[in-house]
């Protein structure tokens, strides 16, 4: 597995675990609203900052779409 899995995975785990939700829902609501490919491309600037900021550009994401 490559970094950007590895990381994606553990943002995804650390993003549910956050929000109390099941990996799978969140993974589906991502899939739903077409922004799974668009967090697995920032890997270059979430896994060098805090999760929080992550989780933050998440949240603007499924606002925005």
């Amino acid at each position: 597995m490559d970094d950007e899995h590895q990381f994606f995975v553990f943002l995804l785990e650390s993003y549910a675990c956050a929000k109390n939700r099941p990996t799978g829902d969140v993974l589906r609501e991502w899939d739903e609203r077409g922004i799974t490919q668009e967090i697995y491309d920032n890997y270059l600037v979430d896994h060098q900052e805090a999760l929080s900021n992550a989780y933050m550009d998440i949240d603007t994401l499924l606002a925005t779409g």
